[in-house]
């Protein structure tokens, strides 16, 4: 279990994922050597990462929502095919493990057709659908907020970096570079980064900082949603009119029951990630907080059974 050292800890990475040990150290109020060793041990026992993401825009990236529907006995194998593709994240076998849903990244210049043309063509795949992402109000940068509850709020200010001032440079072969590198391991080491990148270690660290000042780089955390509670998760796609969707949206977005809150196309034009503590914290969530909506028409709800890659690369 997650002690309130733990907690601050990722509760501080979340805020700012490459601060030093000795800042986190000095804001969490215990030694350097503590924050190394607290840090070590929740990335081997907690499934504890940061990755550094671009932003889709900046990238020249289009994000879809792919769910695909398979026999029982083949849908984790496929889903375990699709976790290993670069272009993947958050693979999740869901709805009795006959659904997989998971985030597809392709260049904004990919024909649209070629977004499935290499999943494996097999009969076990009964159904496949593609939803474009429109926008997302709740995820990305912005992270569950059951994560971000440990620190007060002077604790907050003095990590919280200065705002992005947000500028549209495209990434050059360089950033792009970095960007890859940060996706493995977020708090790689200048030196790491110039190894892996073939620029200098003044080179790098100067490049990341100005990407992360123009909000052209985030970084997530990824970790164990059990160690705080969790025992259900479930996609909500819900289907709002046109006129109500940016309101129920924004609304959604301030659920402490949500991780995730995102419009799409399709037929269920809304997607939500719910994590709670159990089957009957989600029906309450369901018939008490989504049910005073009546701008949400229709809801399918499909429980998350494994999760086989979130953010980042697979671990090797």
């Amino acid at each position: 279990m997650l002690d309130d050292i733990d907690r601050g800890l990722i509760h501080a990475l979340h805020l700012d994922a490459r601060a030093p040990f000795g800042r986190l150290g000095a804001v969490l109020g215990v030694s350097t050597q503590t924050v190394a060793r607290r840090y070590q041990r929740l990335r081997a026992e907690a499934g504890l990462r940061v990755v550094g993401m671009p932003d889709p825009d900046r990238a020249g990236l289009k994000q879809w929502i792919v769910r695909l529907t398979a026999q029982p006995a083949t849908a984790r194998t496929l889903a375990r095919s699709l976790a290993r593709r670069p272009e993947t994240s958050w693979v999740k076998l869901t709805s009795g493990g006959t659904e997989i849903v998971t985030i597809v990244h392709t260049p904004v210049d990919e024909p649209s057709a070629m977004l499935l043309h290499d999943i494996p063509r097999t009969a076990s795949v009964t159904a496949v659908s593609a939803h474009f992402l429109l926008h997302t109000y709740l995820g990305g940068p912005t992270a569950w907020r059951g994560r971000v509850t440990a620190l007060s709020e002077e604790q907050q200010r003095s990590l919280r970096p200065p705002a992005p001032v947000v500028a549209d440079v495209p990434l050059t072969p360089a950033d792009r570079a970095l960007v890859d590198a940060l996706r493995h391991d977020g708090r790689l080491s200048n030196a790491d980064l110039a190894a892996a990148t073939g620029l200098s270690a003044a080179t790098a660290a100067r490049r990341l900082a100005d990407l992360r000042a123009r909000g052209a780089i985030f970084f997530d955390i990824e970790v164990r949603a059990a160690l705080y509670g969790v025992t259900t998760q479930a996609f909500l796609w819900m289907a709002v009119a046109p006129a109500d969707l940016d309101a129920v949206a924004t609304t959604l977005a301030t659920h402490d029951e949500l991780a995730v809150v995102a419009a799409t196309t399709g037929p269920t034009n809304l997607i939500a990630h719910a994590l709670c503590p159990g089957p009957a914290a989600l029906h309450r969530y369901l018939t008490h907080r989504l049910g005073a909506l009546p701008a949400i028409h229709t809801l399918h709800t499909a429980p998350v059974l494994e999760t086989l890659k979130a953010i980042g690369p697979l671990r090797t």
